[in-house]
């Protein structure tokens, strides 16, 4: 499993020092594979002065200037880096169904373990 970040490298370490996170942690600050992914957003200026609100500095942590974040998504990725099953949305306090996402990972790999 890969997760990527739009934190800058630096600030993600702060995390992994405190954390072991079980998989791996890639930076995107620059947001390149976001939007060749087609998921890249920019705040607009009310929502970014809400998070300026809120105590989160999108420039420190990703250390551009950009205002972007990823709509949160999942993608399962064949072996020959074939996009198989995708799940965005833009509300990050919706996760797709885990049940969904398990019946979908067996489906690219069926011998693997249940």
């Amino acid at each position: 499993m890969i997760a990527v970040s739009p934190d800058r490298w630096e600030k993600m370490a702060q995390s992994l020092e405190v954390e072991d996170l079980g998989y791996t942690l890639l930076s995107d600050s620059t947001m390149a594979a976001a939007r060749a992914f087609g998921i890249a957003f920019e705040l607009d200026a009310e929502t970014l002065k809400a998070y300026t609100g809120y105590g989160i500095d999108l420039e420190a942590a990703s250390g551009r200037d950009h205002h972007q974040l990823p709509v949160p998504s999942v993608f399962l990725v064949e072996a020959g880096g074939t996009i198989r099953w995708v799940y965005s949305n833009p509300d990050y306090k919706i996760r797709p169904d885990n049940e969904k996402l398990l019946e979908a990972a067996r489906r690219l790999a069926p011998s693997a373990p249940e």
